[in-house]
C-alpha cells in the first residue's frame, strides 16, 4: 500500500433508483489483492450513467451507487498480487472494471460478455468520486503525456465506436452512416472513422451539431432528422451512387432511427446497434432485410486490445474530442443537459471542484 492516500474523498452518491444525487464525502475503499486504487482527475459523463440513475435498463445496479465508467487518473496503491501496474501509473478505469478471465469468453478476448462482470457506475462503484477501485488486470494504459481530462471520454466512448467501426467491416472509402452524430459517442465515432479513412454521413438535428459535425469532425454530409421530409432518401441520395451506406453505427438515445436503418443501408450492408435507448426495440421490413441481404447486429464495448488501440489513435493525434469541463459537483447540471439533448461532445467532471 503506498501512503498518503486520504481516508476521506467527494463523491456524487445516489441511494436509490431515481433519487436525489448527493455531492458528499465517503470512505476511500482499500484495493484488494488484485487490485488498483486510481485517483481519479477526470471523469467523462456518458449517457449509460443517466440510464443507471433512472434505473432504465433491467439490470440491477448496487444501492448506494457511485456513477461514472470513464475515470482517467493516476495509480497511488495496489494490491498484493500486482505486479504489471506501478504506483503513479496512468491509468483509465472503464465500463468493464473487471471479469472473471477463465470463462469461455474471458478465453477468448470476448471478455465484455463474461457471465460474471464488474461493471463500473453500476455493479460497482465507479468514476464520479475522487478516489476509485479498478481490477489491475482491465485497467486501460494511458501514456503519462497524454492529457487525463482529454482521454477520459475515450475510455468507454472511444473504445465503444471503434469497436463497432471494427464489427461493422466497413472499409477504408466507403461510407458509414452515423446516427447520434453530435452527441459524445457519435463526436467520437466521426473522428474514428476519418482516421480510418471511412467516409461519414451525419445524422443528428440542430445548426450547432451540423456546423460541428461538417467543419469539425469531418463528416462529409449532414442529414437533420428534424427537418428532412424523407430520411431514408435523404441519407440515401448523400452517397454517390445512390445506394446508401455500407454500414450504420446507431449511437442514438430514442428508438425511431433504429427502426429507419434498414431501410436506406446498402445491400450487403451491415446496421451496428451501439445506444441503449430504454424499453426499445429493434424492426426492420423482412422483405427488403432479404433481398438486400443486409446484417443487423449489436456491438458491446471492446476488450482489452481495442481499448489499447482506441487509446493509441488518440496519442497518435488522430483523435480531436470536443468537451467541456466542469466540476464534479455540477453533475446533476450535466444530467439535466443530457436529459434536454442539448450536449454537444462530452462533458468531463475535474473531481478538485
Amino acid at each position: 500500500m503506498a501512503s498518503e492516500v486520504p481516508q476521506e474523498q467527494w463523491a456524487q452518491v445516489i441511494s436509490k433508483t431515481g433519487g436525489p444525487i448527493e455531492y458528499k464525502k465517503i470512505p476511500v475503499a482499500k484495493p484488494g489483492p488484485d487490485e488498483v486504487l486510481v485517483n481519479i482527475k477526470y471523469s467523462g459523463v456518458c449517457h449509460t450513467d443517466l440510464h443507471a440513475w433512472q434505473g432504465d435498463w433491467p439490470l440491477a445496479t448496487k444501492m448506494p451507487l457511485v456513477g461514472g465508467h470513464e475515470g482517467a487518473g493516476i495509480v497511488v496503491a495496489r494490491g498484493e498480487l500486482v505486479e504489471d501496474v506501478q504506483i503513479g501509473d496512468h491509468v483509465g478505469i472503464k465500463w468493464l472494471n473487471g471479469s472473471c478471465l477463465s470463462c469461455d469468453f474471458c478465453q477468448q478476448s470476448d471478455e465484455p460478455l463474461c457471465p460474471k462482470p464488474d461493471l463500473s457506475g453500476y455493479t460497482v462503484d465507479g468514476t464520479f468520486q475522487q478516489y476509485c477501485i479498478g481490477k489491475a488486470a482491465h485497467v486501460a494504459r494511458i501514456p503519462k503525456e497524454l492529457p487525463l481530462d482529454g482521454i477520459a471520454p475515450v475510455l468507454c466512448a472511444g473504445i465503444t465506436v471503434y469497436k463497432g467501426l471494427k464489427e461493422s467491416g466497413v472499409k477504408p472509402g466507403q461510407w458509414v452512416a452515423i446516427v447520434g452524430a453530435g452527441g459524445g459517442l457519435g463526436s467520437l465515432a466521426q473522428q474514428y472513422a476519418k482516421a480510418m479513412g471511412i467516409r461519414i454521413i451525419a445524422i443528428d438535428t440542430g445548426d450547432e451539431k451540423k456546423d460541428m459535425c461538417i467543419n469539425q469532425l469531418g463528416a462529409e454530409h449532414f442529414v437533420d432528422f428534424a427537418k428532412s421530409s424523407n430520411v431514408v432518401k435523404d441519407v440515401q441520395a448523400a452517397t454517390p451512387d445512390g445506394l446508401g451506406p455500407h454500414a450504420v453505427l446507431l449511437v442514438a438515445v430514442n428508438e425511431k432511427p433504429f427502426q429507419q436503418a434498414a431501410e436506406y443501408v446498402r445491400p450487403r450492408g451491415t446496421v451496428v446497434c451501439i445506444g441503449l435507448p430504454a424499453g426499445a426495440y429493434l424492426r426492420a421490413p423482412v422483405f427488403e432485410s432479404v433481398v438486400k441481404m443486409i446484417t443487423i447486429k449489436g456491438s458491446y464495448v471492446g476488450n482489452r486490445k481495442d481499448s489499447a488501440e482506441a487509446i493509441d489513435f488518440y496519442a497518435r493525434g488522430l483523435i480531436k474530442f470536443p468537451f467541456k469541463t466542469v466540476g464534479l459537483s455540477e453533475l446533476p447540471d450535466v444530467y439535466a443537459k443530457m436529459k434536454k439533448g442539448e450536449i454537444a461532445g462530452r462533458y468531463v467532471l475535474d473531481t478538485s471542484k
